[in-house]
């Protein structure tokens, strides 16, 4: 009895040990959330979420949802702390397929922003979208 007493002790400090090392690697790691196109519009909804496009600007001015930024990808670094300077802000990102999207949700998170969501492309958008009138 003892004995049993002790396996189940040693394996309770094992489990305890490894949720506590696992917590800390995952502390370091950089995180964004994948959503879906539904998730994204609700919380457009509550009218407290920066809407991100990380198109090229040809692609934005020819179709884009109602009030989103652009920001391209590939300057996210330059672009991202002058246009969102509240990294604690609700970020929700989309791109033309979902995989820049993804690229810039994972640099936003690397930058320290800690609330971003990435629903994948404006091709899965089933809502409103808007163009940019030519000049």
């Amino acid at each position: 009895m003892r004995r049993a007493g002790k396996f189940f002790a040693a394996a309770a400090l094992c489990f305890a040990a490894a949720l506590i090392l696992s917590a800390a690697c995952a502390a370091g790691e950089a995180r964004y959330v994948k959503i879906t196109a539904q998730e994204a519009k609700a919380r457009m909804d509550t009218g407290r979420a920066a809407v991100l496009d990380v198109r090229t600007k040809e692609e934005y001015d020819e179709k884009h949802i109602p009030c989103a930024l652009l920001i391209p990808y590939d300057m996210i670094e330059k672009g991202a702390p002058r246009l969102l300077p509240d990294k604690d802000e609700e970020i929700l990102i989309y791109c033309r397929s979902g995989r820049r999207s993804a690229i810039a949700a994972k640099k936003l998170a690397e930058m320290g922003y800690t609330r971003v969501f990435d629903f994948g492309g404006i091709i899965d958008w089933p809502y409103a979208t808007e163009s940019t009138p030519a000049l």
